[in-house]
């Protein structure tokens, strides 16, 4: 027995285990240190959040790395052993090691970052965590109308940034463009329509229009993009059954309603004001010289049979 303990003591693969394990202790000591350091010392929420994916990341890479030293003797007479199992794994995990490459991308590529709104696989949300498999999102839409929150969290697989197209709302121009379409009666004053349009798209969205300036013109310094107009614009199609006029304006993508509400609610303010000059069309239909119609009833008489009741 003592003999057996002398050469288990004494047996370099239990001196491997046991160093592996204080290596190992003491990785995973230091990280958890620095990850309270972080929490405590790091204010900015953003900040924090990439402080500790880059402190757990650095922590399990050392801990590979401490382990393929240690170890790097024995591994080395497997190789062929690793190499079959490794072709196996790789077939039966495709799916997890394209998500792994698909995390890479997204870290180094730029698809998206926390904070950003996106859409990927069919699921419009802001993105709330990227993880090594999965992408965390805070769903937005399906049956909440006007780009707000719905409650439900959505876990998407990073492997869809290579399947199917990623749509960024606020990367590299945090703005969208915009439109309300507001229909006139023919008859009204139309250039006041228009003039009225024009002055309240420039009251609530030029804060907008000036911030995203900025935004856009680094943009088409990055990209091949035309120098849009930011300024709020209005344009009009006659149809045949009224004029149609389209404000167009930018708006930051997080206030799309709150900002449409306000230009309806200016809108109908300045059409209240107009004195009937402007009028808003509908859908409603006149019958205008119809022709008279005589219509000579003949009196007719009804008999009804008694009902047999046995």
């Amino acid at each position: 027995m003592e003999e057996q303990l002398k050469t288990l003591l004494f047996d370099p693969l239990t001196g491997k285990l046991a160093s592996a394990a204080i290596a190992l202790l003491v990785v995973f000591a230091i990280g958890r240190i620095l990850l309270r350091s972080v929490e405590r010392y790091v204010k900015d929420s953003d900040a924090r959040y990439r402080a500790r994916k880059v402190v757990s990341f650095v922590r399990y890479t050392i801990a590979a790395i401490v382990l393929a030293i240690i170890f790097s003797e024995r591994l080395a007479g497997l190789t062929v052993v690793f190499g079959v199992a490794g072709a196996g794994i790789a077939f039966a995990l495709q799916e997890v090691i394209a998500s792994i490459a698909g995390w890479m991308a997204i870290s180094s590529g730029g698809f998206y970052s926390t904070g950003d709104r996106v859409q990927v696989g069919g699921i419009k949300g802001d993105v709330i965590d990227i993880g090594v498999l999965r992408t965390t999102v805070m769903e937005v839409g399906q049956w909440v109308n006007g780009d707000l929150y719905n409650g439900r969290i959505v876990r998407i697989a990073n492997s869809f940034v290579f399947k199917e197209p990623v749509f960024n709302y606020s990367a590299d121009f945090p703005f969208l463009w915009d439109e309300i379409t507001l229909p006139v009666r023919y008859g009204s004053d139309w250039k006041a329509a228009k003039t009225m349009l024009v002055g309240v798209g420039q009251e609530v969205c030029a804060d907008f229009a000036l911030r995203s300036k900025d935004a856009w013109s680094a943009a088409v310094v990055k990209y091949r993009l035309e120098d849009a107009p930011v300024e709020p614009m209005v344009t009009m199609v006659a149809n045949d059954n009224w004029l149609e006029l389209t404000l167009r304006y930018v708006v930051d993508y997080r206030k799309r309603r709150v900002v449409k509400d306000q230009l309806f609610t200016r809108i109908l303010e300045e059409i209240d004001k107009s004195e009937n000059r402007i009028r808003l069309a509908s859908a409603t239909f006149e019958l205008v010289n119809m022709p008279r119609l005589d219509v000579d009833m003949a009196e007719r008489q009804v008999t009804v049979a008694p009902k047999y009741v046995p």
